[in-house]
C-alpha cells in the first residue's frame, strides 16, 4: 500500500475481567498518585457490582469483531492488533508482539473521540514508551485523527438518543430534558485543550440533529476524582439532575456521549447513582446507549483507516459543524497536563 502501513493497533484503557484482577488494576491506574488504599478499595467496590469484571475489554474484543469484515470489504487485509494502558493485553506487549511478527509501521486508533491529556496525548506517550520498550525494530506507529465531529459518529450518537428518546411516553417527550455527560477532567487540563470545546460541538450537532432547543439539553460531567479544593469541569450530573428537579422537570434523558462504550463508569455512575437520585427526587429517568458497535460508528473507524492509507487530502476528509476535520499529527502545545497537574492526573478510573 502506498502509505506502507502494516498493521492496525487499537489502543485502550483496559479493564480487569476477574474480581482478583481488580486492585492491581486500579494500582496500576493510578501508579506516581499516591491515592489512598483506601480509595483504591471505594472505587474497587464499584467493580463489585458486576461481579468484579469490567465489561470493557469484552467489549473492545467486539468491536475488532465488527471492525475485521468491514475492512475486508474493502479489500483492507490489514492484521489488527490490540493493547491497552492499563490492563492486558499491555500495550509494551503488544508492541513487543508487533516487532517480533515483523510490523514496520503501524496506524493506531485510540478508543476516545475528543482531545484532552489523558485520551489524547497520554496514549501518545504511552505508544512512544511501549515502542521503546520493544528496541530499535519497533514499527513506527501513527494515530488517527480526533473524530469528535465526523458525520458518522454524531449520526450514531443521535440515533442513539432517538432510541432513548422512544422509551419516554410520546406525550411526554416535548418536556423532556436531555443531558450529555463526559468524564470530568481538571480545570486546568481543560484549558490546555479541545476538551470541552468538542464535547460542546457533538452534543449541539446531536441535539439539534433531534430537535432539541437549547434550553431543554446541557452538557454536564461525571466521575471526577482528585482533591476536592482542585476545581474540575462542572455541573457534575449529580447536582445537575438537582437543578433540574427544582425547575420542575420530570423525565430526563441521559447520553453518555463522552464514552464509547457502556462500561462501568457509564453503568454504575449513571444506571446506579444518577439514577438512585433520580427516584429518590422523583424524576423519570431513561440512559441511552453509547456508540458501542453501532454500524456508522464501526463503519466511521473503517473510513478513518482508508483516509490515512490514502493520505486523503483535507478536503477529502469529512467533518461536520463549525471546525473542519482534526491534525493527523499534535501540534506540541496541545492537550498538555496543565500547570501543577501530575502527568496522569484524569481521569483515573473508566
Amino acid at each position: 500500500m502506498a502509505s506502507g502501513y502494516d498493521a492496525i493497533l487499537l489502543v485502550g484503557f483496559g479493564g480487569p475481567e476477574r474480581p482478583e484482577d481488580v486492585l492491581p488494576f486500579l494500582e496500576n491506574v493510578t501508579r506516581g498518585r499516591n491515592v489512598p488504599r483506601e480509595r483504591l478499595r471505594e472505587v474497587a467496590a464499584h467493580y463489585d457490582h458486576f461481579g468484579g469484571v469490567s465489561p470493557l475489554n469484552g467489549q473492545v474484543r467486539a468491536l475488532i469483531a465488527a471492525l475485521r469484515p468491514e475492512l475486508d470489504r474493502q479489500e483492507i487485509p490489514l492484521p489488527i492488533f490490540w493493547g491497552n494502558r492499563n490492563w492486558h493485553p499491555m500495550l509494551a506487549d503488544t508492541l513487543a508482539a508487533m516487532t517480533a511478527t515483523g510490523i514496520h509501521k503501524a496506524l493506531a486508533i485510540v478508543l476516545s473521540a475528543y482531545s484532552s491529556y489523558s485520551s489524547c496525548r497520554q496514549y501518545r506517550e504511552d505508544i512512544e514508551r511501549a515502542r521503546a520498550a520493544a528496541g530499535e525494530r519497533a514499527p513506527r506507529v501513527d494515530k488517527v485523527r480526533v473524530f469528535y465531529n465526523h458525520p458518522e459518529f454524531v449520526a450514531a450518537n443521535l440515533e442513539r438518543v432517538r432510541d432513548g428518546l422512544e422509551s419516554i411516553a410520546i406525550e411526554r417527550r416535548s418536556a423532556t430534558h436531555l443531558a450529555f455527560t463526559a468524564h470530568s477532567i481538571p480545570a486546568a487540563m481543560a484549558r490546555n485543550c479541545d476538551y470541552e470545546c468538542q464535547l460542546n460541538e457533538t452534543a449541539r450537532l446531536v441535539a439539534e440533529g433531534i430537535g432539541f432547543e437549547a434550553e431543554r439539553w446541557a452538557m454536564v460531567y461525571q466521575s471526577r476524582s482528585g482533591r476536592p479544593e482542585d476545581p474540575w469541569l462542572d455541573p457534575d450530573i449529580l447536582d445537575h439532575i438537582k437543578d433540574l428537579h427544582r425547575r420542575g422537570v420530570q423525565d430526563l434523558l441521559i447520553h453518555p456521549l463522552g464514552f464509547l462504550s457502556d462500561h462501568v463508569e457509564v453503568l454504575y455512575d449513571l444506571d446506579e447513582e444518577a439514577h438512585g437520585l433520580c427516584d429518590e427526587l422523583g424524576l423519570r429517568m431513561v440512559r441511552s446507549q453509547t456508540v458501542g458497535l453501532h454500524p456508522r460508528f464501526v463503519g466511521m473507524l473503517r473510513e478513518l483507516i482508508q483516509e490515512r492509507i490514502a493520505d486523503a487530502p483535507e478536503s477529502g476528509r469529512r467533518a461536520v459543524g463549525r471546525f473542519g476535520p482534526s491534525h493527523d499529527v499534535c501540534p506540541e502545545s496541545c492537550c498538555l497536563a496543565g500547570p501543577g497537574q501530575p502527568r496522569a492526573a484524569a481521569p483515573p478510573f473508566p
